[in-house]
Parts: C-alpha cells; structure tokens; sequence
C-alpha cells in the first residue's frame, strides 16, 4: 500500500518537476509552476511560434528530465531564426534582391534609368524591415526612448537619401524629396486609409481622437510658415543682405524648428504617452491576439544589429539611387521635380502607407493618423531643419527657400488636410478627394520645370 502511495506521488510530481528544472533561475518554482500551468491553458495555438522565436535560448529538456544546454548550437539557432523572422517572413522581402541587381546593372552598364528603378524597388523593403526593427527595440527601451527611436529611424530612408544628396550638392532634389514625403503622408497615406477604412465600415463614420491631430495641425502650419518668410524674401528682392540674409534666416528659423519638435516630443511622450492609441485602453482582445501584439520576435541586441545592418544597406543603395536621378531623368523625359516630389517619397512611406492603411481596415484610425500626420510632422519639423543643419557643417547652402511653388502646394495641402479632419470623424469619400488631390499634385509636378535647379546645385562629380 505504501509503495503504491510513493508510486502516485512521483506520478503527480512529475511534470512539476521538470518545470522546476527550467525555471529554477527565474525565481521561486513553486509560483513559476502556477504561473506556467496558467499560461499553458491560456496560450493559443497561433501564439506559440512567437513565443518560441522570442525565448528561443531557453535550455532543452530531455525526456527524462535533465537539462542539456549547448551554447554554441543556442547561439547558431538563434541567428538563424532570426534572420527567419527578419529577411524571410514578410512577403515584401522579395524586393531585396533588386539592390544587388542594380549594383550589378551599374558596374556592368551604367544604364542610369535601370539602375534608379532597381535601386527604388530594392530600398522599399529594406524601408519596411528598418521601421520593423525599430518597433522591435522599442519593445525593450519603455516608451519614451522607444518614441525617439521611431520618430529618428522613422523617416532614416528619407535623411539618407537626402544627405547623399546634400554631398554632391544637389540641394534641390533634398528640398523636393523632403516636400513630397509630406505631402505623400498627408494626401496619398492619409487618402488610402480612410478609403480603406470606408469601405470596410461603409454603413457608419469612423471617429478619431481630433484632439491629438490638432496639435500636428499646428506644428504643420508653424513648419509652413518656416518654409514661407523664406521664399517670399527671395522672391520679393527684399533681403538686407543680399545671397547671405536669406541662408541666415533660414539657419536660424531651422534651429527654432528644431528645440520646437524636441519640446513635441517630450509633451507627446510624457504627458500623452497614448495619444495615438485610444481604442486599445478600452478594448477587450482575445488574449491570441493580444499575444501576437505584445511579444517582441527577437532580441534587443539582435534589433540593434539589424538595425545596422539595414541602415548601412540603404545607405549604400542610396548612393547609387541619388547618382542616377539625373540620368533617369534625361533617358525617361521624367522632369527632376516629378521624381523627387512624387516618386522617391512613394518608396519611404511604402512600409507606413501599408500600415496605415491596415490600421485603418481594423477600425484603428486614431493609429493611422499617428503615422500619416505623425510622419509628415516629423519631416516638417525635424527632417527639414536637420538638413538645414547638416548642409550647414558640410558647408553647402541648403536653405528654406523652397521657391514659392512648392510652398504654395504644402500650404495649402495642410489647409485642406485640416479641414477634412476638424470633424473628428472620416469615411470613404474624404479619403476619395484625399487622393484625387494627390493626383493634382503630381499632375502639376511633371509639369512643373524647377528654373533654379541648376543654378542652385554645385557641380555634380561623374560616377
């Protein structure tokens, strides 16, 4: 009787046992046992590959209990299901070999028209990879640093391209690059999720949170006014100092822009930490889903690493990309501004269009405006007075005069933007005009011959 009492209790203790073994470094195994039951019974069939791509180091156990824990085999396993994650689980990776490509169509036949439309399909999913690594160290910093960390790696694909720009001295092509990214998030981003969102929920108005918007709504006119004292000094011939007044002011203006969006950011992060993401304090989720969005796939040095790598990558193809703007322009009787305006923007905000719009389908549009107006607020305020700043140490001329045409365009797409969401609310038709704007804007930019693009670039060296 008694051997027969011992053999049930090793029965029963069995399973304990082992996830005693597993957990004894995390702390006492009498609560972690609880702990792991609990989470067994709740963990949903979709959550456990992410859960194994996120502990993925934890020692193996064997079938009879004893631990069996090969560092280097862990370490092997680990890259491997990291490079998984990061190169091979999202479908939009199968751009990437179009960079390469265009490495080899330059060194082989310098076709620039080839090489620029390479080099856009091969920076799209490198953009797209770059905001997920963000996301993914932002996981381990706490919000305030992991803000930071989106609002600088959030738009990185538009200041590389803009400062290999600045190099070879082609300042107009950063200020239109700039300008279209603005006006890309703003119109084209903004357009397609509330269309998107529209048609999903075609029988009601989504409502957002317009109180946060109206506060983008003013940095964005304080940046249009920025860009404005500028090109009307230039235009009217009014400048105390004529070719120096002009730079001055806008070297100074860019600084104001500058402690401005620092001051953004801090009253964002602190004392509106959820301004964005009203719907989710409110909402019950299955816990599947709330897991899928809660568990970081990979680690925090590992997010560092890629974002390296991803970084050093765009930067590379951006090179070749800024090279050949000029040829492509020539060989594809594409004026200059219609390829800075229209098309380079397209390719850094093809990961937050995507999202945007996708947010948006999910009946989360306060988080689809946090991207569209939060992006163009970050290139407004931060991307334009920073490139202001670098052309200043680098020594080129790169002002806020972005000749009264385009500043004309970004006054007034603000101005349209803003009325269409002073009502808090939005539906398939406002997201409809949102983009037929975008389409005259486009229209007017490729018919739009910039006459100070010459005269404003240094000489450009030949690749």
């Amino acid at each position: 009787m008694d051997n027969h009492d011992n053999n049930n209790n090793n029965n029963n203790n069995k399973t304990p046992m082992v996830r005693i073994q597993s957990t004894v470094e995390m702390g006492s195994f009498e609560e972690r046992s609880v702990i792991e039951f609990e989470d067994e019974s709740l963990e949903s069939p979709a959550s456990i590959p992410r859960k194994k791509h996120s502990f993925h180091a934890a020692p193996h156990i064997s079938a009879d209990g004893s631990d069996h824990c090969y560092p280097e085999e862990i370490i092997r396993n680990s890259v491997i299901d990291s490079i998984k994650i990061v190169v091979f689980s999202a479908k939009i990776n199968l751009l990437m070999p179009f960079g390469p490509l265009a490495i080899l169509v330059d060194k082989l036949s310098g076709n620039h028209s080839w090489v620029f439309f390479l080099s856009l399909l091969g920076i799209i999913p490198l953009a797209e990879r770059l905001g997920y690594a963000t996301e993914q160290l932002a996981w381990f910093t706490g919000p305030t640093v992991g803000g930071l960390l989106n609002a600088t790696f959030g738009n990185a694909t538009e200041l590389i391209i803009s400062i290999h720009a600045l190099k070879i001295g082609m300042i107009r092509v950063v200020q239109q690059s700039l300008l279209g990214s603005i006006l890309s998030n703003m119109l084209l981003v903004l357009g397609c999720a509330f269309f998107g969102g529209g048609l999903v929920f075609f029988e009601q108005e989504q409502v957002f949170n317009k109180g946060a918007v109206a506060v983008d709504s003013g940095l964005l006119l304080m940046a249009v006014m920025g860009l404005l004292f500028p090109a009307v000094l230039h235009s009217t011939h009014t400048e105390l100092h004529f070719g120096t007044s002009e730079l001055a002011l806008s070297r100074f203006s860019s600084c104001i822009m500058l402690v401005a969006y620092a001051s953004y950011l801090v009253f964002q992060l602190r004392r509106q930490k959820n301004v964005y993401v009203p719907v989710s304090e409110g909402e019950t989720q299955i816990e599947g889903s709330s897991d899928d969005e809660e568990a970081p796939e990979i680690s925090k040095w590992e997010s560092i690493i890629w974002l390296s790598i991803l970084t050093a990558w765009i930067s590379v193809l951006s090179e070749y990309l800024v090279d050949a703007i000029e040829g492509a322009s020539v060989s594809l009787k594409i004026p200059v501004a219609f390829i800075s305006v229209i098309l380079l923007p397209i390719v850094g905000n093809a990961a937050e269009h995507a999202g945007a719009v996708m947010f948006a389908v999910k009946d989360k549009l306060d988080i689809s405006l946090g991207v569209a107006i939060g992006s163009s607020t970050q290139i407004a305020m931060f991307g334009i007075p920073f490139c202001v700043v670098v052309g200043w140490v680098m020594g080129r001329p790169m002002d806020l005069n972005f000749q009264l045409f385009e500043t004309a365009t970004l006054f007034i797409t603000v101005l349209v933007v803003a009325f269409m969401l002073q009502e808090g609310t939005a539906n398939y038709l406002k997201g409809l005009m949102l983009i037929l704007c975008y389409l005259i804007v486009a229209a007017s930019f490729f018919v739009h011959i910039d006459p100070t693009s010459l005269e404003d670039e240094a000489p450009i060296p030949s690749h």
